[in-house]
């Protein structure tokens, strides 16, 4: 049985976990040991991206690493039944760290910042490389074993004709008509195998000619009602729509100290 000291730290191994003993280094050695002090012979949880969670225990300390023995490994299933990709204009500062938080937490298989006619915000390499360590830190807050990909930058049109016609494709955009507010639809995948891919435009949205782009390729348009959102609020909510009815609940009726249904 892990420890509840083993359950509540993990820690991301960048090299898959192939042999018994492990070497932590870089961010999550300091980490280990200068902030959460982890002390030898105590137990964490090591990731490596591959699905599977390993108990491992402090063998060695030294300053800036640590060695470890492997005790057990397990493969943990915490990923979407499909495949879901995002292509966004990420915004600028500390929002791209919260949107990339969030779609971590939901389950986002691919993250791909995209170049659009209004893009405020230059996917660098070095924000890049910020991000993909934001992905790491929320895969340990939520327990994800599988880590959520930072794509590489394309176009908006490179994006919109990549992806194949048998996907599910929605682009998030204000609608023309006011009529359609009252009601918000959203496709659902049809099977597992069906991957989803969304689009989500910078501030300011798409131009009209990058939404006509899209509906000719043959996307579907979603619109999120009536209310201005920022580019990681609207992100946000539609991932949230589709992840959270992923699968089908059945609701039991409220039961009172007796056992009888309250209605």
């Amino acid at each position: 049985m892990p420890s509840l000291l083993a359950m509540n730290h993990r820690f991301f191994i960048e090299n898959l976990i192939q042999s018994d003993h492990v070497t932590i280094e870089g961010p999550e050695a300091h980490h280990l040991l200068h902030v959460v002090r982890i002390q030898m012979g105590q137990e964490v949880t090591l990731l490596d991206g591959s699905g599977y969670e390993f108990q491992a225990r402090v063998v060695n300390c030294e300053r800036r690493s640590a060695q470890l023995e492997i005790v057990s490994k397990v493969l943990v299933d915490r990923e979407l039944s499909w495949e879901l990709v995002v292509g966004v204009a990420l915004p600028k500062g500390e929002r791209q760290r919260w949107l990339v938080e969030k779609a971590t937490e939901l389950g986002v298989t691919e993250l791909i910042p995209l170049t659009t006619e209004r893009s405020v915000s230059e996917p660098t390499d070095r924000a890049v490389q910020r991000l993909q360590r934001t992905v790491v830190e929320a895969s340990k807050q939520c327990g994800r074993t599988v880590m959520m990909r930072i794509g590489s930058a394309q176009t908006l049109s490179q994006y919109l004709e990549s992806i194949p016609l048998s996907n599910l494709r929605l682009i998030a955009h204000p609608s023309q008509s006011a009529e359609s507010n009252s009601h918000i639809s959203i496709p659902r995948p049809q099977n597992d195998s069906q991957a989803v891919h969304l689009a989500f435009g910078p501030e300011g949205g798409f131009t009209d000619n990058e939404w006509q782009q899209a509906c000719c390729l043959g996307w579907q348009t979603v619109d999120l009602g009536p209310r201005i959102l920022r580019i990681e609020t609207s992100a946000i909510a539609l991932i949230a729509a589709l992840v959270l009815n992923e699968k089908s609940t059945t609701v039991e009726p409220d039961q009172d100290p007796d056992g009888k249904s309250c209605h």
